[in-house]
This record gives C-alpha cells, structure tokens and sequence, in this order.
C-alpha cells in the first residue's frame, strides 16, 4: 500500500478576490406549491398595509392568487418582529424517496406568494445564515460533534452562495432543464440543480433539506453556524461547488462522473481513509492510503463485493445518529447492500421507469465506472432491444421504485433458462447517494476521531481553501 503526503488541513484565505467584505445575502427558498396553500400566521404579519394572523388559505383563481376575497398578482407577508413565523401545512419532504410523507412545517422571514403556471408557490425569504442554522439541523442531527457540523455549514454556504452566483448570470427565464444525449439505444441523462427559476434553491434533497424552525435549532448547530461565518469554500478564485452525499461507500466520486463533463479539481475521487489521527497529532504532515483504480471491472468487483477500511464503513448508532435523522435511519445496510428481483419485477421496472419495451431481461452490463466505482452507462440487454442507459442517477432512477441507494453495484444472475435469460438478479451495491464532495457519515466518524473541520473539509476537497466572504 502507498502512502503520499498531503497537508494536514485547508488552507485559510483572507486576500481571495472574492474576500470583499460583502453583506451577509438573503436567500429565497421554494417550498410547497398548490392549487390551494393552507397555511397559519404564528404573529403578525404586514401584507398589502395591514396586519394579518391566524390562520389563512390562498388559491388560484382565473389566474390570480385569491386571498380574503380579492385577487393579487403576488402577496408578499413580511414579519412584524424578528422573531416572527409561519406554518405552512402539507409540505412533502422526501420528494420520491421511499420515505416521502407531508408535514407541517414552520418558518421564520418572509412569505412570498407568486404564481407559477397552474399554481401558487410560496417562497420562504431569510437571511443565509438563518437558513444555514436550519439546514445544518435538518441535513444532521443537531448532536453531531462541533467539528463535523462547522465542516457542514462551510461546505453548505459555500454550495448556496455558488448556486446563487449562477442563477444570478443566467437568464431568469430560461429553466434549466435536464441535459441528455438520446438516441435509439442510448439514453445519458443528468439532473443538476440549477432549474429554479422563481427562487435561489429548493427545500427538498433535490438542493439542501431545509425544514425552517419545524426541527429545533440546537446552541451547538448555532455556534457551529457563528464560529464559520461568512467562511466559504474557494478554488481558482471562485465559490466551490461543495457537494456531499450520505455516505461514499469507502471511495469518493469526481464530479464529471456524475453530471457535466466539467471536472472540478476539487472534486477529485478520494479514499475514505487516513491513518488513526493519534498518530498525527504532532505532525505537520498525514499520509493518504491510495485508492484502487474502480474503473477497471474486475478491481471493481472485489471492492464492492468486500468491506475496506474506511470512515464510513462503520455500524456505530451513535455516530450514525449524528448524522441519519429518524427518516433516515429507516434506511439500513447502506455502506454494502443487496437488492433482490425476480425477472418479473425487473422488466416491469425498466419498462415503467424509462418507458421502454425491452423484452424480458438478459443482462445489466457497466459499459463505464467512474473512479469510485459507480457505473457511469449501463446497458440494459433485452430479449427484444438493447439500451445503454447513464449517468448514475438514471441508472439509480430506471432500478428502484424510488432511487437505488448508488450506482456503486455488481449484477448476479441465477435460473437462467435454455434461452439464456436470467429468473432472478441479485445487486450487491455500495455506498448511499452520489459520492460526490463530503461523506457525511465519513465526516462525522473522522470528527468523532479527533479531526479539526478544516482537515475534515481537506480531507474531502483537496486543493480548496477557506476563504471568509462576509464578517
């Protein structure tokens, strides 16, 4: 096993270009949409010269926003006092995983009101680094070790504020849409986070889990939240795109793999793993443990197949707690796992999920691996068409009613008949999300090792620095 030397923590910068002194930026965040809003003013409000409260209800009518019997084109209620809310009822979280469910959700700032298409769409308005309190809460529990949850909040203002640089240079109203390549037996989609056009980002995975004051705020998340503020991310003088998924499966992605082919130096493939920090505590330098190359099947194979040495590689309640709130916990063997199908099931799933016939199932075969393994195309072997399907969240999307843990995944086939078509399949997969940027279950157990944020975020970024935007 090699060893190379690497610096033990993130460099800080105080002269980037982008260390202007700026404001501390509002951040507008969409979170439910209806024919009809139920929702409850929790003190007064002011909306359009009066005071509101209680509760209230909107819905379109003749393509305006009905409210108290008149009609607006937007209703905008701002708060009276600081620490004024808003309840809004039925917002689904979990948005088509297999833990959706609606709730009742609460939020401090401003309530914006705007119609979008056939619908209301309220819009929460705050200061980021509100927001960032709550995202911090709602993303991990709010036990997680200081070090982990100050890794977070830098790693999830930077990725707010670079989104927001972006929609502020494009065009308001042209969507993004998914980008893809189709043709008759290939299907390469990805999905990026950049198809709002009403509001900075969303309220659900599709961006951050954001769920107001719904989830209580911890002292310890807000002191987290205050100990970095303003402190982002920064590469080739510009905000990080700081991506991060549940847990890497021992191997972190590189970001091409996964959406655009743009590599990002900073989102480089990883292993999860580096000598016991005891050993370090003095030193100025740590090694990190190579990873093998999973672009290669066969060395692919025996990765996923076994369990490395890896931070992530762990059962520990504890830590998972830190970072797996309730919902999340309903998901178990995350690190390895196994999906089981009868021919039956997996043809039926193919044919629902991507809307294509291909017959009954001869085979899954990775045609490209990214670095940490994740099959980039699939093609899918029919009895009556072949398609090759990617990247890894189309593949994730086309195998599971709701989304396969990861792409990380060797195929076994059994029963095959004398036509040479499988009864049954067997996924052994690894790891929970796109493995892209931080690990979070990684993060949490190097904080719980005695890892300083700043080498948790080297650890997972190399080559970024710190850099303060705003006091």
């Amino acid at each position: 096993m090699k060893h190379h030397p690497t610096n033990s923590s993130i460099r800080t910068s105080e002269a980037s270009p982008l260390a202007t002194n700026q404001q501390e930026p509002n951040v507008t965040v969409g979170i439910v949409s209806g024919e009809r809003i139920a929702f409850s003013l929790n003190h007064p409000y002011e909306v359009e010269g009066q005071q509101a409260t209680g509760d209230q209800w909107v819905e379109l009518a003749n393509g305006a926003i009905l409210w108290n019997g008149n009609r607006y084109s937007e209703l905008v209620f701002r708060p009276t006092d600081e620490g004024a809310s808003f309840s809004l009822k039925d917002v689904t979280i979990g948005v088509n995983f297999h833990w959706e469910r609606k709730e009742t959700q609460t939020f401090l700032g401003i309530l914006r009101l705007v119609i979008d298409g056939n619908k209301v769409l309220a819009i929460n308005e705050l200061p980021v680094e509100r927001y960032l309190e709550s995202v911090i809460s709602s993303e991990m529990s709010a036990t997680s070790s200081l070090q982990l949850l100050k890794a977070h909040a830098v790693i999830s203002r930077s990725w707010l504020l670079a989104q927001m640089e972006r929609r502020k240079a494009e065009p308001e109203t042209v969507a993004h849409r998914p980008e893809f390549v189709k043709t008759n037996d290939t299907l390469i989609r990805w999905y990026d986070r950049e198809d709002h056009t009403r509001f900075d980002v969303c309220a659900d995975d599709h961006c951050q889990r954001y769920q107001g004051i719904t989830k209580e705020t911890s002292h310890h998340v807000a002191e987290a939240i205050s100990q970095t503020r303003g402190q982002i991310l920064t590469a080739d003088g510009e905000i990080c795109d700081a991506r991060f998924s549940k847990c890497c499966g021992g191997a972190v992605e590189e970001f091409q793999y996964c959406w655009e082919n743009t590599p990002k130096t900073y989102l480089s493939a990883v292993r999860d793993l580096l000598p016991p920090r005891v050993a370090q505590r003095a030193a100025v330098h740590h090694v990190t443990v190579d990873l093998p190359d999973l672009t290669d099947e066969a060395q692919a194979e025996r990765w996923i197949r076994t369990r490395p040495d890896s931070f992530c590689n762990t059962n520990d309640r504890g830590i998972l707690s830190q970072v797996l709130n309730d919902y999340d916990q309903e998901t178990t063997d995350f690190y390895r796992w196994q999906v089981d199908y009868t021919q039956e099931q997996l043809a039926a799933l193919i044919s629902s999920k991507l809307q294509v016939d291909l017959g009954e199932i001869v085979d899954l075969v990775p045609m490209e691996r990214g670095k940490s393994g994740r099959i980039v195309t699939l093609k899918m072997v029919g009895t009556k068409r072949t398609l090759t399907v990617g990247k890894e969240l189309e593949i994730r999307r086309a195998l599971s009613k709701s989304h396969l843990y990861s792409s990380a995944f060797v195929v076994d086939r059994y029963d095959i008949d004398s036509h040479g078509v499988p009864q049954r399949f067997r996924l052994t997969g690894a790891g929970w999300g796109h493995g892209v940027g931080l690990c979070q279950i990684g993060a949490a157990v190097m904080g719980e090792q005695g890892f300083a944020y700043d080498e948790i975020l080297a650890h997972y970024y190399p080559g970024a620095d710190i850099t303060t935007l705003y006091q």
